[in-house]
């Protein structure tokens, strides 16, 4: 009889975490620009359509210091509205289909959704001294159309801008995703890939001809 309460409590409480989808993994933001800054994502959980996560500013070594002024998601798909239903940092508001520039351009066209500080409706912008001080976290609810994501692509996600850096600096920290390719590099790489599929149509079309004429 114990052991079939403990069982039973046990599958609960695994059933009660996977429902909530909550994580205990840390998803760490780096600098790409080199300039040394960095922030951790952490206690983040999907629960329903509300997406809850914890964004940290570890950017506290002497030469790599910086504050977070804005934060966007690099969503896949197609998404619909987003509300910002509670943050610890009662600064940032959030702001549907941003531009993304200051570097985070290399890595998408736009933002479905980001958490401005300031009065700008743009990437780049944000105000030092309403933003993420070097040291402390931010908790933020956001509530909308995660429809298809886990808590832990959306965490993955995210991107921190960092203004003030050692001093008067700026720079973006994603989770090391891979740069969209220039239009001349996409070109390059499509005219490669139609030149291969020319000589395998060629190749395929003088063995079919080859055995054309072995057939009697």
């Amino acid at each position: 009889m114990l052991r079939r309460s403990l069982f039973t409590g046990a599958a609960a409480l695994m059933l009660l975490v996977l429902t909530t989808g909550a994580r205990a993994d840390t998803v760490t933001l780096t600098g790409i620009n080199g300039t040394g800054v960095d922030a951790t994502v952490t206690n983040f959980s999907l629960v329903g359509n509300t997406f809850t996560f914890t964004l940290t500013n570890t950017a506290t070594e002497p030469g790599a210091t910086g504050t977070i002024t804005n934060i966007g998601f690099n969503l896949t798909g197609d998404r619909g509205s987003f509300t910002l239903t509670s943050s610890t940092n009662p600064n940032f508001r959030a702001v549907l289909d941003v531009n993304a520039t200051s570097g985070a351009q290399n890595f998408t066209n736009s933002f479905d959704l980001a958490l401005l500080n300031g009065n700008s409706n743009t990437f780049g912008g944000g105000k030092v001294a309403n933003g993420i001080a070097p040291g402390t976290s931010a908790t933020f609810s956001v509530t909308g159309d995660f429809t298809g994501l886990s808590a832990q692509q959306i965490a993955e996600s995210i991107f921190a801008r960092f203004q003030a850096v050692n001093g008067g600096g700026s720079d973006v920290a994603n989770n090391g995703g891979t740069p969209v390719p220039e239009p001349a590099t996409m070109f390059l790489l499509g005219t490669g890939l139609a030149g291969i599929a020319a000589k395998v149509r060629k190749r395929r079309k003088t063995a079919k001809d080859s055995d054309s004429d072995g057939t009697l």
